[in-house]
């Protein structure tokens, strides 16, 4: 099994991809060790002295540390990734494989007159924003619109970025205002 890695823009976290579907749909993030007992390669990672936030992704693993260098740590997680491969193991305890976002909807908040609205920006994010920001390991998900403000929820590499204020107010911020008229602004959640 050959795992590739590749750099984030966020220097604490690491892109791991072992070249197989990791999750099915959506996104997944544990970011305790209590959480982690959900998936036995979480609970590995977690295992691994310095990892403080695993996120799955469709054909990734995003790895944020809290401490110590990169180079040592990286062959512990390769290693964490590949046991739980070749042990044939579920990804989650209770063999599902689902993900947080029935989760994430749930906790949704817009005014009803603004569902129209509502309903452009979810598909530009979807459609827009969520594959480029995949791509650098991380998911970004609606939370919420109230006033011209659009609430998004970073995760994985996204969150904790240093670059991530820059990515919603110049990238995200610009996209939408130019497609949503009554978007005046885009906040982190």
């Amino acid at each position: 099994m050959f795992i590739q890695t590749e750099a984030t823009p966020n220097p604490a976290t690491l892109k791991f991809i072992p070249g197989r579907t990791v999750l099915d749909s959506g996104t997944m993030e544990f970011s305790n060790r209590e959480a982690a007992a959900r998936s036995p390669l979480a609970e590995r990672l977690f295992g691994v002295p310095g990892v403080s936030s695993v996120f799955y992704g469709y054909d990734f693993v995003t790895v944020t540390k809290s401490e110590g260098d990169w180079q040592h740590l990286k062959p512990a997680i390769l290693g964490a990734i590949m046991e739980h491969y070749m042990s044939g193991a579920p990804l989650l305890a209770d063999g599902t494989v689902g993900s947080d976002e029935a989760s994430d909807e749930e906790g949704e908040f817009f005014n009803e007159q603004d569902a129209e609205t509502v309903a452009t920006i979810k598909d530009l994010i979807e459609t827009r924003v969520r594959p480029a920001v995949a791509n650098d390991g991380g998911d970004i998900t609606f939370r919420g619109f109230k006033d011209g403000v659009v609430y998004l929820n970073m995760k994985g590499a996204c969150s904790g970025c240093p670059s991530s204020t820059a990515t919603l107010q110049h990238g995200i911020q610009n996209l939408l205002r130019h497609f949503v008229p009554d978007v005046i602004e885009v906040r982190p959640m």
